[in-house]
């Protein structure tokens, strides 16, 4: 899966979950507090119920003849009975609770007038605690339901997903199949372009050389850039990197002559400070896409009769052009495939993108510095 079709199909999924995780976390909520008054006033029956078993308990005492009084006592329940100024008469709680402060989180309360006044006592305190087992319960076969729920949605997201994203990987498998026709009928007439241009300059004579055939030279090169460019698109998920150590000042140096007759063509003035022994380990293909599209995308976007400077040290490459510059809202855009900051000049788009894939492949670190109007500067960074 390219990373457009990646990227679409984690912000589609990030979207799809986020409003079905909040739906169901507030139906779920909703469900809870709903079931958990439910189980509360299941228990607040049961108190009433013992409440009254009281309240017949203390009738009972008060018509018996005996001097032995035995307050009625539940070792689950605490009870207390209250005077008609709900001053406390007698109970079972560890200390006697105020009628005014009854709300505790943890304790079910329930008072009931007592009538007639059963010895003396008006009212009629009975307590609980909440029985947390079926609350627990509840919470847990919630929890356990979002996280089926979660699994199935995430399942069925990614497979709508999937679904979203297939006429994008449709017309990427189109355009990488005209990339690869375009890449096969080109390789032919350039090759043979490059050899007749290499044979009249090894054999023939300096006066021979015109203007004309230095213009061919010219097409011919960028013919043969782009159709490396398009070649690697088409491979790069299946290319075989041979690493091997190669001196980076070396190759910068014979690049600029590669592309010194696209550079004089713009009367542009090549500036260089190359360290030498650079030494890199990296592919030679890779380095030859690094140099060559930055070179390029330099001399295509900069001014004609401006300055092209080009730095090689132990830790860096860069390439600065005096050129139009780019927007900074622009910069992340321009790294991925198909899209230029500026359509006026020519380019599939793709020359920061390869240089991009090349830089992580890596672990280079590729940082962008632009001013409109004044100049772009790339530079890749090998070492910290």
């Amino acid at each position: 899966m390219l990373r457009s079709e990646k990227r679409s199909l984690i912000r589609f999924l990030l979207i799809y979950l986020s409003s079905t995780f909040i739906l169901f976390s507030i139906a779920s909520w909703l469900f809870y507090v709903s079931s958990k008054h439910h189980i509360l006033d299941r228990q607040r029956e049961t108190l009433e119920y013992e409440a009254e078993h009281i309240q017949t308990q203390l009738r009972n005492l008060h018509h018996a003849n005996t001097e032995k009084l035995v307050y009625p006592n539940d070792p689950h329940i605490k009870s207390a009975i209250y005077d008609v100024d709900k001053h406390y008469i007698f109970g079972s709680f560890p200390k006697a609770p105020s009628l005014s402060h009854l709300e505790k989180k943890d304790t079910l309360y329930y008072m009931a007038h007592v009538e007639p006044y059963f010895l003396g006592a008006a009212y009629l305190l009975v307590a609980q605690a909440v029985n947390d087992a079926p609350i627990e319960a509840l919470q847990k076969n919630i929890f356990i339901f979002m996280l089926i729920a979660g699994i199935i949605f995430s399942l069925l997201g990614y497979y709508l997903g999937r679904l979203f994203v297939a006429p994008m990987r449709d017309s990427l498998n189109q355009m990488n199949r005209f990339i690869q026709d375009t890449t096969h009928e080109l390789n032919t007439p350039i090759s043979t372009i490059l050899t007749n241009i290499e044979m009249i300059e090894t054999f023939g004579k300096e006066e021979e050389r015109s203007t004309e055939l230095k213009r061919i030279e010219l097409a011919s090169r960028t013919l043969s850039r782009i159709y490396d460019d398009l070649t690697y698109l088409n491979l790069n998920h299946q290319y075989h990197r041979n690493i091997v150590s190669l001196d980076m000042g070396r190759l910068v140096e014979e690049r600029m002559v590669y592309f010194s007759a696209m550079a004089e063509a713009k009367s542009l003035k090549m500036q260089r400070d190359i360290a030498e022994n650079v030494i890199l380990q990296i592919d030679r293909n890779d380095a030859l896409r690094l140099a060559d599209n930055l070179l390029s995308n330099a001399i295509k976007y900069n001014k004609t009769g401006g300055t092209l400077t080009v730095t090689v040290s132990s830790t860096y490459f860069s390439v600065k052009d005096t050129g139009i510059g780019i927007k900074k809202e622009n910069i992340r855009m321009i790294l991925e495939r198909f899209k230029r900051a500026d359509s006026s000049e020519g380019g599939f788009g793709i020359g920061l993108d390869i240089v991009n894939q090349v830089v992580h492949a890596y672990g280079f670190v590729l940082t962008i510095d632009s001013q409109e109007n004044k100049g772009t500067e790339v530079r890749v960074t090998w070492e910290k």
